[in-house]
């Protein structure tokens, strides 16, 4: 369909998702730190799109896999050489869900030319018969190495209480080439999936190599972290903060929908350096009121600053499924989430709230040109996408529109985003 508005930042559709064996969980973005006019973007399980040009055209490359197989979960990552790492589940065999390989390893294939070519890279984690899923990454910020942090299952989704989960860390100094033996980070979960599951693991590396992590399992997130780059943590299941509602919510028209934290550090010259950022959606102020909230560490994780709403509006209305990204070469922090404070159904758009200043104060601008409308008959995605490197921000989407999902970009230079014009706050 056609969608036109006076919104402030063109919208590009990457392509349909047609109905496949695999599920969509949602599209990833990576900006070139070598090249930031080159930008990645991970659309489906086995498509990606490519720019050379800032956004202004984009090119399709598939991929293909012969041992990993590729089911979803798309995450990518740029490193300072400018390869690119598409990180996904896997389903060797091509048989879905049914298939007893079926999510057994986390795989990846990596670029170096920018998207127009992927090679297929040393699958992590393959402990048959467990079940290895919802992968995140992160790179060091001198160096190639790669860190991985994923969810082990006993079984995915089995009801069974004495199915167990837990958090795993692996890293790679040889681009993917080898990786270390996986690390178990959190105590044990269920394997249903849910808030009592431990998911949404994320690292973020700082320039002397010392690894953070947060993830959140039954109402809490859980911090921990590694001085020497990740081969020992420091304890399991330090006590962050609480997440009101746990990481699995409800949202009208989006079903079970997930708040998982993002953890990143400003690895910048300025203001701000060494700063971590935790970001997370939670219910704190009530089931109809979904919020996206920040604390932020000034000693590398000692003490931590009260929990920040980060946008601007305060009326009980839905912002959801947020990610985060932090520009290393200014320090400035961006978020895209789901928005509904302009409706009082389920209508949704896309915002970006920024901030300049260190999580202290942030703006909104919406970024769709125009609303859709999720219903609980449809999925719609698991995550957005952001990435940003040298002023400019990368950010990808899933939306819906009569019964079928697209996938949305927009490109956006940090003088253009300090030009446009910022949402209002928005009272009751």
């Amino acid at each position: 369909m056609s969608l036109s508005s006076q919104a402030q930042f063109k919208n590009t559709k990457l392509s349909d998702i047609k109905d496949s064996k695999y599920s969509l969980t949602g599209p990833g973005i990576a900006v070139n730190q070598k090249n930031p006019d080159n930008i990645v973007a991970g659309v489906s399980p086995n498509l990606s799109f490519y720019t050379l040009d800032g956004g202004k055209t984009w090119n399709e490359s598939p991929l293909t896999s012969a041992a990993n197989g590729v089911a979803g979960n798309p995450v990518l990552i740029s490193d300072i050489k400018g390869h690119i790492y598409f990180f996904h589940r896997t389903d060797p065999g091509g048989q879905g869900k049914d298939s007893e390989g079926w999510l057994d390893r986390i795989g990846f294939h990596k670029t170096t030319d920018g998207g127009k070519t992927w090679e297929e890279g040393e699958p992590v984690g393959l402990n048959t018969p467990k079940d290895q899923d919802r992968p995140r990454v992160s790179t060091h910020p001198k160096k190639t190495d790669i860190y991985l942090n994923w969810t082990e299952f006993d079984k995915y989704g089995a009801a069974d209480s004495n199915c167990h989960s837990s958090i795993l860390f692996s890293m790679s100094s040889s681009g993917g080439k080898k990786w270390s033996k996986p690390v178990q980070l959190s105590k044990t979960g269920d394997c249903s999936d849910d808030d009592t599951t431990p998911a949404g693991a994320t690292t973020t590396v700082d320039l002397d190599g010392r690894v953070f992590a947060s993830w959140s399992r039954k109402d809490t997130i859980y911090f921990d972290r590694s001085f020497d780059g990740g081969t020992n943590w420091l304890t399991n299941d330090i006590f962050l903060t609480k997440q009101v509602g746990g990481w699995a919510m409800n949202i009208p028209g989006m079903g079970r929908t997930n708040g998982k934290p993002m953890m990143m550090i400003d690895n910048s010259t300025g203001a701000y350096h060494n700063l971590i950022y935790v970001m997370w959606a939670d219910q704190q102020n009530g089931a109809n009121d979904t919020d996206v909230w920040m604390m932020r560490s000034t000693n590398r994780g000692d003490n931590w600053t009260e929990r920040l709403k980060i946008s601007q509006d305060s009326s009980k209305h839905h912002q959801f499924l947020p990610q985060m990204t932090v520009d290393q070469t200014t320090g400035f922090v961006y978020v895209i989430y789901y928005d509904r404070r302009d409706y009082n159904d389920s209508q949704t758009d896309v915002y970006l709230s920024y901030s300049s200043d260190g999580g202290n104060h942030y703006s909104d601008v919406k970024i769709s040109e125009s609303p859709f409308t999720p219903t609980d008959e449809k999925f719609v995605s698991d995550y957005n996408s952001i990435s940003a490197h040298n002023g400019v921000i990368a950010l990808v989407w899933t939306r819906t529109d009569d019964g079928v999902n697209s996938v949305w970009t927009t490109v956006i230079k940090q003088d253009e985003l300090a030009m446009a014009k910022p949402r209002p706050k928005k009272g009751k």
